[in-house]
């Protein structure tokens, strides 16, 4: 599957968008504007004008849709549910050219709050997986103690954990811990 740079970088944003959610005792990684604004910078999101509470509103609401997408155990309404985020954007595909990048596609309308950007960009860029049978790379951690979102990029779709140097290794080296333990005794 052929993943675009525009394409890598809404899926990076969507990702980061759903696991800035408050789990389990953690802290909400959009709990004020600053947060947005850091988070907005921090994913290089153009042509959002100043930002506000309602768009940090807006844009919490939004990420729990798509934690809805990760969610989904059909393809079906994986579908739906991204359409009805896009459709509520009010997408409008346009190929403009900025910030020192070649010619890519924006989804979201000239003038459009952050969160019918997020809904747009991000929206189109899960689109991809599931039209092209690859909706099952949409996944979450397999971390009994993580549940965050990401995106199996690896080449057999045999990526289990949100990050292989934390909480890969982390249950690798309890497993091996538990093995030594019951072989000594």
């Amino acid at each position: 599957m052929l993943i675009t740079h525009d394409t890598r970088c809404a899926l990076d944003a969507v990702v980061d968008l759903v696991n800035t959610a408050p789990e389990d005792g953690t802290e909400d990684g959009l709990a004020d504007l600053r947060a947005l604004e850091a988070f907005v910078a921090g994913h290089r999101i153009s042509d959002v004008g100043t930002l506000t509470e309602l768009d940090l509103s807006a844009v919490r609401r939004l990420r729990g849709r798509f934690a809805a997408v990760f969610a989904a155990t059909d393809t079906r309404v994986a579908a739906g549910m991204i359409n009805e985020l896009v459709a509520a954007a009010g997408t409008t595909p346009r190929l403009t050219d900025h910030d020192d990048y070649d010619w890519h596609v924006h989804y979201f309308a000239p003038g459009a709050s952050v969160a019918d950007h997020l809904a747009a960009d991000c929206g189109m860029a899960l689109a991809f997986f599931v039209v092209a049978g690859e909706r099952e790379r949409l996944r979450r951690c397999e971390a009994p103690d993580c549940r965050r979102a990401f995106v199996d990029l690896s080449r057999n779709r045999s990526r289990r954990y949100c990050d292989s140097r934390t909480c890969g290794n982390r249950l690798h080296v309890a497993a091996y811990r538990a093995r030594r333990k019951e072989a000594a005794g």
